[in-house]
């Protein structure tokens, strides 16, 4: 996945490594109280671009007399030209809107779809359907206004500097609106056939770090859910390893019906922060990262491990490609050491070669900054924010160097909350780097420039 922009001529490739030289010899000057500046993502191939940011002024663009301001998506929001059929309240859920279309800014979106975008897309869509029921009595959208409602939330998103293709990248459809193939939409019925004390003592307010692993939270849902499956007319099979495909689906669409009577109940941040918390245990169990074939891998680590060199050059070619897809969390990549280990072992590599090749667990996620670091975002649940003098920032690790541990097929267990691994939930403080804030690192990228040098560079 490219960070920026092609390099098409041999004079704008020697400007741009003129500007790299000059970007990180200013940056290794500064000390470590400093904040970030001359942030950058670098690549094989591909540069990106990042002015200084000064926090105590207004920004200063890159080229000050070409650029715009940087404030442009957010203080001039254009107007959304609405369908006028939705009747969800876009008014009274103004702030989360806002925060959705900055998680999914357009040249992020992509970068944050699976751990930050997408969730939060999911969890306003859930919000908006749940306190319109409040007016409505009804959990779900029917059929025909779903389609028009969805291009609405598309447009205000877009309107507020969200990307234009939010709903393709987190594979979203008007069916998301609707109650799909649960059999109980209406408020009344709902709360006949569920146990609402058990639902809102279990996820009026969750633990974010505890809830993924004792799961009361989503034990609740998950009976309220089936309870309200088995009220269908054609109740299907559900004994044990006999439960239908469609069964699955059904409780499924009704966990949905689920979240939305529960966001009706509470304010929208605070189920924001429910709804969020509960996705990040979902997103954690799983690596995001897609392997390409590694039997050039194979040849050269196999055999005992008899060149070292050769296979750790192997090795840094193929993590290389990992570093191109996305950002991860923490766990994810722990999650994606174990599975690049396990198929590396199918090759029958038996040694270690993250400990001989120092591959680390940051290894697996996007590199960013001067110092081209691995960018591991946190496991709990975090946004990212817009500030007038910053622009658009999230919060990523650069510092905690956790060594990739090798895994141990005897010893694997398929719940997150049996590893022996302590990794921190957040971001940890660490020695203080060169150009490095040491306490963690906000990503910072301001509009103007990155537009300018992109014009630039098409001349």
């Amino acid at each position: 996945m490219s960070a920026g922009v092609s390099l098409k001529h041999s004079l704008t490739m020697s400007l741009l490594e003129l500007f790299m030289f000059l970007a990180c010899f200013h940056e290794c000057l500064s000390t470590p109280t400093d904040h970030l500046k001359s942030y950058k993502s670098t690549e094989r191939g591909t540069v990106s671009f990042l002015p200084e940011i000064t926090p105590s002024a207004s920004p200063q663009p890159f080229l000050p007399l070409l650029a715009p301001s940087p404030l442009t998506p957010f203080t001039n929001s254009t107007i959304p030209k609405l369908s006028g059929l939705c009747m969800l309240n876009f008014t009274a859920a103004q702030n989360l809107m806002t925060m959705t279309s900055i998680d999914c800014w357009a040249a992020f979106a992509p970068l944050l779809a699976n751990v930050i975008c997408c969730p939060q897309l999911h969890a306003t869509l859930v919000i908006l359907v749940g306190q319109l029921s409040k007016e409505t009595g009804v959990l779900a959208l029917n059929r025909t206004l779903a389609k028009p409602c969805l291009s609405d939330i598309e447009q205000v998103l877009e309107g507020q500097g969200a990307g234009e293709n939010l709903m393709q990248v987190c594979s979203i459809h008007p069916a998301n609106l609707t109650e799909a193939s649960c059999p109980v939409k209406d408020v009344d019925e709902f709360e006949n056939t569920v146990n609402l004390s058990e639902l809102l003592a279990s996820c009026e307010k969750i633990d974010s770090v505890k809830e993924c692993c004792d799961q009361v939270c989503q034990g609740a849902i998950s009976d309220a859910a089936t309870r309200l499956a088995l009220k269908a007319s054609d109740p299907l099979s559900m004994d044990g390893p006999h439960i239908l495909p469609e069964h699955s689906t059904r409780v499924n669409d009704c966990k949905t019906v689920v979240l939305r009577w529960l966001a009706s109940k509470l304010d929208p941040y605070p189920a924001k922060e429910i709804l969020r918390g509960l996705t990040s245990c979902n997103v954690n169990k799983v690596c995001p990262l897609v392997f390409p074939n590694m039997k050039h891998v194979a040849n050269s680590c196999g055999n005992g491990t008899s060149n070292p060199t050769t296979c750790c050059d192997a090795m840094d070619s193929y993590v290389s490609h990992l570093q191109k897809q996305t950002l991860v969390t923490n766990l994810q990549a722990l999650d994606c050491a174990t599975s690049l280990g396990l198929k590396l072992q199918n090759y029958n590599i038996t040694k270690n070669v993250y400990s001989l090749c120092h591959i680390s667990l940051k290894d697996f996620s996007l590199q960013v900054g001067s110092q081209v670091s691995g960018c591991l975002l946190p496991s709990l649940p975090s946004d990212a924010t817009f500030d007038k003098f910053s622009g658009i920032s999230f919060i990523c690790d650069l510092n905690d160097n956790i060594p990739a541990p090798w895994p141990n097929p005897s010893l694997l267990t398929a719940s997150t909350c049996n590893k022996t691994l302590r990794i921190p939930a957040l971001p940890a403080a660490t020695n203080a780097k060169c150009g490095l804030y040491n306490k963690y690192v906000t990503v910072y990228l301001l509009i103007a420039s990155s537009m300018t040098i992109m014009m630039l560079l098409q001349l």
